[in-house]
């Protein structure tokens, strides 16, 4: 039997090696940091909505949802910018005029663009600390988000995004 005062120094030994042993799994990579720039890379809806209804959120505003008819929109719009290679709000038809054609009836709306973000944390970051797309990300009244990436390999950008945030008009009954 080992005298009491080495017991507890070899104990203390024991616990200290089993705490620093490594027997956790390492951890996935965060969706926002995965990059888009490669084929079939897919884009988290959910990630995108949360990361901007926390920041609405930091300032002052409501969250915003996923609607399918604006995630559409910002679908048909990076795909219009990627089949071009050229960022450009018009690309096809001006926001408003495609906005209106699609139906959509919102009280107000923004639309955000960019290219050349392969991670939808670098999309964001850039909208962020721009301050006409930051405005438009804290588009007072917005409830609504449709967000798009779009993989081009022969593009200089890669990656075209589209964001769109709305305050549908209430339906009258």
């Amino acid at each position: 039997m080992l005298p009491l005062r080495w017991a507890l120094p070899i104990l203390a030994m024991l616990l200290l090696a089993a705490c620093t042993g490594d027997n956790t799994a390492p951890k996935a990579e965060p969706s926002f940091y995965r990059s888009l720039a490669q084929p079939g890379a897919m884009l988290d809806y959910a990630a995108a909505a949360s990361m901007i209804s926390g920041y609405r959120a930091n300032n002052g505003l409501g969250a915003v949802t996923l609607d399918p008819e604006l995630t559409r929109l910002a679908a048909a719009q990076a795909a219009g910018m990627a089949q071009r290679d050229k960022l450009d709000h018009a690309a096809g038809k001006p926001f408003v005029v495609r906005l209106r054609a699609s139906g959509y009836d919102a009280k107000t709306a923004a639309e955000n663009i960019s290219a050349g973000y392969h991670t939808l944390a670098e999309a964001f970051s850039g909208w962020r600390d721009s301050p006409p797309h930051r405005a438009n990300m804290l588009l007072k009244g917005a409830t609504r988000m449709g967000i798009a990436a779009v993989y081009t390999p022969t593009s200089k950008y890669k990656v075209y995004w589209a964001l769109i945030l709305a305050e549908p008009e209430e339906q009258k009954s």
